[in-house]
Formats: C-alpha cells, sequence, structure tokens
C-alpha cells in the first residue's frame, strides 16, 4: 500500500502569520519544525497503520521547506518547484492508493488562517461549477480522475469544515482554532503529534483505489482584487473575461483545469508590482 502526502504548511501546528511561512524568515526557519512534525506524525501513523510506502510530496511556496534530516526514513520525499501537478505530484502513476492533505488551509474569500488560493493576497475567490474552491477541494478533484481517496486533512478547524464538503470520509484534525486569518489558538505540537499519527493510523483502512471519477466539464472562475490582474490572465488560451476582476474557463477534466489555473496564477503573479498590487 502506497501513500502520498501533500504537505502545505499555512496549515500546521502553531502556524499563524505571513512571515511564519515565508521562506527566509527567521519565524519560517522556526516554524519548519513545526511543519515536519506534523508530516513526520502522518508518515509514522500510516506506516502503524499498515502502509508499505510513504512518499510527501512538498507542496508549499519554493516547495523547500521541510527538514529531510527529522523524517521517517521509512519515508521518500518529493521536494522542489514545476512539477506537472504541482501539489499532488505523483498522483497520476497509477500505485498510490490514498492521499492526505497535511497542513492544508481554507480558500481565497472564506475564513481561516491564511486563508487563499494558491496566491496570497492577488486572488480574492475561485470557483468550480459554482462551488467556492480552496485548493483541498481543486486538489480532491484532480485525484479523483486518478482514483485516488483523500483519507486525511490536517490543519485549522475551518479547514476541516471545508474537507466535509469534498472528502467527507477522510479523517480530519484540527491542529489549532481559527480566531482571525492571522491568529489562532494553538495545541501544542506533542498533543497534535499524537492526534495526526492516531488519525493516519485509522485513515489507512479508507486508502483504496476506486474508479476514475470523471466529473467534467469543469467550469472555472477566478476573481483577483485588481482589473488589471483578469486583463493579464487572459493572456492564457481559453481564459476570458467573466466581469469586474473575474475571469472564467471551461475544461474537460481537472487535470486540464488545474494546470490552465496554474498558468493563470504564474501570469498573474507576474503581473503583480511590489507598491501597488
Amino acid at each position: 500500500m502506497k501513500i502520498l502526502i501533500s504537505a502545505d504548511m499555512e496549515g500546521a501546528t502553531g502556524v499563524t502569520w505571513p512571515a511564519d511561512v515565508l521562506p527566509g524568515t527567521p519565524q519560517w526557519e522556526r516554524c519548519r519544525a513545526l511543519f515536519t512534525s506534523d508530516v513526520n506524525a502522518a508518515v509514522l501513523g500510516f506506516f502503524d497503520g499498515g502502509a508499505d510506502e510513504v512518499l510527501v510530496n512538498e507542496a508549499h511556496w519554493t516547495m523547500r521547506n521541510l527538514l529531510l534530516e527529522r523524517l521517517d526514513e521509512r519515508a521518500a520525499m518529493l521536494t522542489g518547484r514545476h512539477k506537472s501537478l504541482s501539489m499532488v505530484e505523483g498522483v497520476q502513476h497509477g500505485d498510490v492508493d490514498g492521499i492526505a492533505f497535511v497542513g492544508y488551509h481554507t480558500g481565497a474569500g472564506a475564513e481561516g488562517v491564511l486563508a487563499h488560493t494558491y496566491l496570497a493576497n492577488s486572488v480574492t475567490g475561485v470557483w468550480v461549477n459554482g462551488v467556492r474552491a480552496s485548493e483541498g477541494l481543486l486538489n480532491s478533484h484532480v485525484v479523483a480522475e486518478y482514483g485516488v481517496p483523500v483519507v486525511l486533512v490536517t490543519g485549522d478547524d475551518l479547514t476541516c469544515e471545508d474537507a466535509e464538503g469534498y472528502a467527507p470520509a477522510a479523517r480530519k484534525v484540527a491542529v489549532k482554532d481559527h480566531v482571525s486569518r492571522y491568529a489562532a489558538v494553538c495545541r501544542t505540537p506533542a498533543r497534535t503529534a499524537a492526534d495526526i499519527r492516531a488519525a493516519a493510523k485509522e485513515a489507512t483502512a479508507l486508502a483504496v483505489r476506486h474508479e476514475p471519477v470523471r466529473g467534467g466539464p469543469f467550469a472555472v472562475e477566478v476573481e483577483f482584487d485588481a482589473e488589471h490582474l483578469a486583463g493579464a490572465a487572459t493572456v492564457v488560451p481559453g481564459v476570458e473575461t467573466a466581469g469586474e476582476r473575474r475571469v472564467a474557463y471551461t475544461s474537460a477534466t481537472m487535470y486540464e483545469a488545474i494546470r490552465t489555473f496554474k498558468a493563470v496564477t504564474t501570469i498573474v503573479s507576474a503581473a503583480v508590482e511590489e507598491q501597488y498590487g
């Protein structure tokens, strides 16, 4: 049995504000250990539950944040950027039985600690077939096309609520309770590690591949905080203006939809100026 862990950082234990997750800051350096603790707890739990192989895919920012030297030696880690499926890279090879979303967060425009969708502040909302989408929802559609169930989700309490909508059977662990976008009531690393390990052990039983789900077409809308960003996004073929500060496109599969979304956010991030956005 092989488990893939998609590891993001905003939903990690103790993380509550931008400096905690921005590479190069002293706070980020400190929080890397907390992030690694959450991931390692999941790894331990999955092996406790009978997994034969665990691959951890780094999914935050530069995708070079986890401390490999502290990871359980039975696991392997995929680190670095420019991956075909980004946050869920590795799911497409047909050998993954279940996936865990560790350190996840709510989506742009929603309540939640460090809530966003791909871009920290330029994207104000994403909708898939009319439903506001977090990264968890987007990625759940992607992995469903490969027949892989989401078996575990960790993050703040609102992230766990969000996951009820796209992975109701998955085990959920809240490592902190939302107070504001930049504040939370945090549990200690010792407690969250124990909770995540126990949940991952239980979640292993859910790791059973199913028939690929072909849920398309997918109508995607993306809203930005400035009109010029919407204009920049229309450089991507198939992406059209859909109202004030919004663009839209339709893809036959979520594989195509997520790759288009990645292109849109890459173009838009290059169109943001430091002071004026």
